[in-house]
């Protein structure tokens, strides 16, 4: 386990990665329905360049199709909540599977928690891989070993937090997948850190960002679906995340999904991780940054001029999309140029909304296991 107080810039460096990457492009895309991953009849896809089968390697041991599941079956993860001391975090994560499987980093994003991944986990054990669902700082059960930690919600600090984490638990490689916060973290970590990252399965594709980028304007209607980050730019808004975060986040689950017939009792286990001591700070600043209107840490510095320039993503990659996600996202094809390597996209219809793998989580699944095999 690495020493929680020390920063060795040289590991986290993605300069030193000699290591080989994968060079040529391959592009593709196909739809998945959710309702038909419900029935044991086969799976219809349409493909406009690659079929699955065209992109399948031979067959491993896993199974290559996890088993039918309907969104919401379980309520409780397959393993138990673990914490352990990772760069400047101690962690609450889920493990789950065999200690010595391909080892799968799942990362949620805002506002959500570790069961966006409740019914994806046990499809994944099922197929034989290692599982790790952690909350993100200022989620959860996760803290700050220390008082004097800025709470930094940098898209770069969360992924530190995520190289952090591999290096805790003693992974060296991992297929990192996520959506929104959990998705630009794991694209970042698979452009600058490739040699952690054997596969990425991202929802909304490319997430990378900066600063600068964000202080371009956009069109009325854009700018529209970004109220919330508009708000929490404002003291008010701070006070009053804080003071509704419940109410806040249950809106945006709506605004975000707006086909999802969620319950309350799936919002409320959920809910829970927002009491985190950190949380308002971390979302807030999150915002903030994105704005330029908050400062990061000189730590980083390096690592966000690198993302400035919107670095290529080589790994094999799998991304994916709802057909109903009400929040604001990159359509597929403006972003497939950015991913170098295999690849693969795919629009999972039938009502989806922004979070995905909580409301399809086979499909998600799915993506999982094939990007293991692109």
């Amino acid at each position: 386990m690495p020493d929680s107080t020390q920063y060795d810039p040289r590991r986290l460096d993605p300069a030193h990665d000699d290591r080989p990457q994968y060079d040529p492009p391959r592009y593709g895309s196909v739809q998945y329905d959710r309702r038909q991953f419900l029935s044991a009849t086969a799976v219809g896809v349409a493909s406009t360049q690659l079929s699955v089968a065209a992109l399948a390697a031979p067959s491993a041991a896993p199974p290559s199709k996890p088993s039918p599941i309907a969104p919401g079956t379980n309520t409780s993860f397959p393993g138990p909540l673990k914490q352990i001391n990772a760069g400047s975090l101690n962690v609450g994560y889920i493990e789950a599977g065999p200690a010595k499987g391909p080892p799968v980093l799942l990362l949620h994003g805002w506002p959500y928690d570790i069961y966006s991944f409740v019914d994806v986990t046990p499809l994944l054990t099922a197929a034989g891989y290692r599982v790790i669902v952690p909350y993100l700082r200022g989620y959860g059960t996760t803290r700050f070993l220390s008082a004097d930690t800025p709470r930094n919600g940098q898209p770069a600090a969360l992924a530190h937090d995520a190289i952090d984490l591999l290096d805790a638990l003693k992974i060296q490689k991992a297929i990192i997948a996520g959506f929104d916060w959990g998705a630009r973290t794991a694209d970042i970590v698979a452009a600058l850190w490739p040699d952690r990252c054997k596969g990425l399965v991202s929802v909304s594709g490319y997430l990378i960002g900066s600063q600068a980028a964000g202080k371009n304007p956009l069109p009325p209607q854009a700018e529209y679906q970004w109220w919330y980050q508009f708000y929490f730019a404002t003291d008010r808004g701070k006070e009053g995340y804080s003071k509704y975060r419940h109410d806040f986040s249950k809106l945006i689950w709506k605004l975000a999904s707006p086909q999802w017939k969620f319950d309350d009792a799936t919002f409320d286990r959920s809910a829970a991780a927002f009491d985190n001591p950190d949380h308002v700070d971390i979302v807030i600043h999150n915002y903030r940054w994105r704005q330029g209107l908050a400062t990061g840490e000189p730590r980083y510095d390096d690592f966000e001029q690198r993302l400035a320039a919107a670095p290529e993503v080589k790994v094999p990659t799998i991304t994916l999309e709802g057909d109903a996600n009400g929040a604001p996202h990159p359509l597929p094809e403006a972003y497939a140029k950015k991913f170098v390597g295999k690849y693969v996209h795919r629009t999972i219809t039938g009502g989806v909304g922004h979070n995905l793998p909580q409301e399809a989580p086979q499909p998600f699944a799915q993506a999982v296991l094939d990007v293991d095999k692109l």
